[in-house]
């Protein structure tokens, strides 16, 4: 007897479909390499949200921040121990969508799916509107309307990441040596200043830059809870490795070592930048406007060290917006494959390019461009408030598939990896009572929060609803790939 048609969209795990789940990766180039997957790794966990985003966190919270950026960090961690186990059960391009299309069924996969989308959509907004703020630090381009700025990255990036995956793998992996090395020096530079005493300000720098300014807490504990949107949205990237695994020589071997060493950069780069910049300066010498790291600089009277900082800020935006397109694009033609996405959002260009949905996600990125136009001093808060809710349910999604990924083996159906979660699915709860903690914080922390989440609902609403319009697509070209009648993707 044939199944209801509900049961073949929600009976998990499709391990009788493996076909179907892994036809998605015809035509993709392996072309990253281990420096790639480890320097995208390092870099997918620094970005604007410390770049930009921790000056205004600063100001509000305080040196308390550090524990903000600790606590987040040590979810995301596990968020990314759990992407690490799914990636070594069967690394996939299609990331989030393809482990929910195998374990959740095909709705689920189809809303996250768009979600994921929408989140780096929102992130690219945040992203063009972070490189158009930094330009105008500089006299040269102050001129320049910020909508402006902001179409021109967009342009420049969209050019770059339609040429290949080896681009994109330089790209990400010169940006990321960039953050690095700048991150470093800046520790190097700051330690020296407060092992010294060095005068800043006219003050000198230490740990009473804290302790006489009101100490750890200096607005007291609601500050630093409300902050959190925005330290989960500096984490919101991580999860990348999981797209790349897809296109990488070697992604088993590799992606257990690039997931480990998240949680020393989050202590290292994260934690210890705040608790360096606290020390340098008083929490108000920070603002939302400016980066924090140009802030210290500048003060010092070290203006070309100040221009230099400006540069490696744009950047990680810069990055950011590239990783964005690219793992838009491979998730998008994951969808389009299935039939969750129009088909011709599925085709590849010459160098095995998904180029459709790289378009796609371009083409929502300019409503932040005219968002710049309308209201550029708030288009960067409305965008992080927005990925901050979609990024909850994206890493949601991840820990609930690994969830079942680890009920199946028990099972005896699949073979779970030796990577693993750990305390699963004990800490997968846990984390999951985390994130939703963060949406109501979201809520109560200001309007702007406020009325993000009660936007997200009709949009939710919206995408949840486009579901009965693509179900019979979804169900036909299953059927055609399993009759053997589904021609493969044009390249």
């Amino acid at each position: 007897m044939a199944q209801p048609e509900s049961a073949q969209h929600t009976a998990p795990p499709n391990t009788s479909n493996g076909s179907f789940l892994t036809a998605d990766q015809d035509g993709y180039h392996k072309g990253l390499t281990t420096r790639h997957i480890q320097m995208i790794a390092i870099g997918s966990a620094i970005g604007t949200g410390l770049f930009l985003g921790a000056g205004g966190r600063l100001a509000s919270a305080g040196p308390s921040l550090i524990l903000a950026y600790l606590v987040c960090g040590f979810f995301a961690f596990l968020v990314l121990r759990a992407v690490g186990e799914l990636v070594l059960h069967r690394p996939s391009s299609g990331a989030v969508v393809s482990y929910s299309r195998e374990f959740l069924g095909e709705s689920p996969a189809y809303f996250i799916g768009w979600i994921y989308f929408l989140c780096w959509a929102l992130t690219g907004i945040a992203d063009t509107t972070a490189i158009a703020t930094y330009l105008r630090f500089w006299p040269i381009f102050q001129s320049i309307p910020q909508w402006v700025l902001a179409f021109a990255a967009l342009l420049v990036v969209l050019a770059l990441n339609t040429i290949s995956v080896k681009v994109f793998g330089e790209m990400e992996f010169w940006f990321s040596l960039l953050k690095v090395v700048a991150i470093i020096a800046f520790l190097c530079v700051g330690l020296y200043f407060v092992l010294t005493g060095h005068v800043v300000e006219g003050q000198a720098a230490g740990l009473h830059n804290i302790t006489s300014h009101g100490g750890w807490f200096p607005n007291g504990l609601l500050p630093m809870a409300f902050v959190t949107s925005g330290v989960i949205f500096a984490y919101y990237g991580i999860e990348i490795v999981a797209t790349a695994a897809g296109e990488t020589k070697d992604a088993k071997h590799e992606m257990p070592r690039a997931v480990n060493n998240v949680v020393w950069r989050i202590i290292v780069f994260y934690c210890g930048s705040v608790f360096l910049l606290s020390m340098l300066l008083p929490y108000t010498a920070y603002s939302s406007g400016e980066s924090p790291f140009v802030t210290f600089f500048s003060k010092v009277g070290v203006s070309q060290i100040g221009d230099v900082m400006n540069f490696v800020v744009i950047t990680a935006a810069l990055s950011s917006l590239n990783a964005g397109l690219y793992s838009t694009g491979r998730i998008i033609r994951t969808m389009a494959h299935a039939g969750a996405a129009p088909e011709r959002l599925a085709k590849m260009n010459s160098h095995g390019v998904p180029f459709g949905g790289i378009v796609l996600t371009s083409a929502v990125i300019v409503i932040g461009v005219v968002i710049n136009y309308l209201n550029p001093g708030k288009a960067f808060d409305i965008a992080m408030n927005m990925v901050a809710v979609t990024i909850v349910l994206v890493w949601s999604f991840l820990l609930i598939c690994q969830m079942r990924l680890k009920a199946a083996a028990d099972k005896g159906l699949v073979e779970r990896p030796s990577f693993r979660m750990p305390l699963s699915p004990f800490s997968n709860w846990v984390t999951l009572a985390f994130l939703a903690a963060v949406i109501v914080l979201i809520a109560v922390g200001d309007d702007i929060g406020r009325w993000t989440v009660i936007a997200a609902v009709p949009v939710l609403g919206f995408i949840a609803a486009g579901w009965f319009l693509v179900r019979n697509r979804i169900d036909r070209r299953r059927s055609e790939h399993e009759a053997g009648e589904l021609e493969p993707t044009a390249v």
